[in-house]
């Protein structure tokens, strides 16, 4: 009788975790077939948490909130549409100033290789870089900017959910009160509103000190004189949501430009130098100290949801990947019986 029982309770372990294995299977599949339509919707809430403490203090100063709401959306209609159009122009721009910079790469590299006094080396990586057809990898690029901004061309898709998420908060907590009894729905209603502060106040701070690193980069780079500054100064402000891959890589783009720009080391060096030391100020001084100790993603959680959403959604499922990972853990964390699962994606 034992035997059986434990054969028994053996065979639901395996058929509880199949389950689990094939339903995380089936949400992946929905996730990236539905990614026209899901992508703008989470971006919408995204936004959404950013954009309601606006909406509060309008409806605060007496302003009725349908009229506060239009006002919003137009406001980030606006700034969406001109920051994309703005990456966009820059971006096409510095696709077709491409082929400079390879010139510049080749006369680099055939200075560095006849100092050295390497004649076959020389040869050889002359040969090489004049296989390439620099123009063509010029339209390549060019032609990547188009999808990489793709939430540009479906901004429309974007308002209309913010529209809805926008007039339909705080009607959650009036629902748990219509339908549970009154101890449940305090419990209930205390969690949601422990939730929505502390997301909220996660992707304030997350997207000020992620505005103000671009802000810092962009001027660092002025400064120098470096081409493009505008666009590694949004990609800055993008990459900060990937924590560590997003600095590195937001600081080595402009930092090779810098070299074949300016034909020496030394710009580059000092670029580099400025541009890792506002990272490492901005994020391990200034947002832990706003964003306080608790929020910590293990590394380990970090690494696999960045893999998991850039493969689902490429590059903007990386950029989303991490705040969509800790909206899950602080409801996890507020949650009594899912505080264990917050507690595993902590790096405490």
């Amino acid at each position: 009788m034992a035997v059986f029982i434990g054969v028994l309770m053996e065979d639901n372990k395996v058929a509880t975790v199949s389950l689990v294995i094939i339903v995380a299977f089936l949400i992946g599949v929905v996730l990236r077939l539905a990614k026209p339509v899901l992508f703008p919707f989470f971006l919408a809430i995204f936004l959404s948490f950013i954009l309601y403490p606006a909406l509060d203090f309008l409806t605060r100063i007496k302003i009725p909130r349908t009229i506060a709401i239009i006002f919003i959306l137009l406001f980030t209609f606006f700034i969406l549409y001109l920051l994309g159009s703005l990456f966009y122009s820059t971006g096409r721009t510095f696709a077709a100033g491409f082929s400079e910079y390879g010139e510049k790469m080749n006369s680099i590299l055939t200075s560095i290789f006849t100092k050295l006094d390497l004649p076959q080396l020389k040869i050889s990586t002359i040969d090489w870089l004049g296989e390439f057809d620099l123009n063509r990898i010029g339209k390549i690029l060019s032609s990547t900017l188009g999808p990489f901004f793709s939430f540009v061309s479906n901004l429309f898709l974007v308002l209309i959910f913010l529209v809805f998420i926008l007039a339909g908060r705080g009607r959650l907590k009036k629902k748990v009160k219509k339908y549970l009894d009154k101890e449940r729905a305090q419990k209930a209603n205390v969690i949601i509103n422990n939730v929505d502060k502390q997301v909220q106040k996660y992707l304030v701070i997350k997207t000020i000190v992620s505005f103000f690193t671009g802000v810092f980069a962009f001027v660092a780079l002025v400064l120098f004189g470096v081409d493009f500054a505008i666009i590694f100064g949004f990609l800055t402000f993008l990459l900060n949501y990937i924590p560590n891959i997003g600095s590195f890589i937001a600081t080595v783009f402009p930092v090779t430009i810098a070299i074949f720009q300016f034909e020496t080391l030394w710009p580059a060096f000092w670029i580099l130098v400025i541009l890792t030391t506002i990272q490492i100020i901005m994020a391990n001084l200034v947002e832990p100290r706003l964003m306080g100790h608790g929020l910590g993603l293990s590394p380990l959680v970090v690494l696999f949801v960045l893999f998991f959403w850039g493969w689902l959604w490429g590059l903007p499922g990386m950029i989303l990947a991490v705040p969509i990972t800790a909206i899950i853990k602080i409801t996890f964390s507020n949650i009594p019986g899912m505080q264990f699962v917050a507690a595993f994606m902590s790096k405490d």
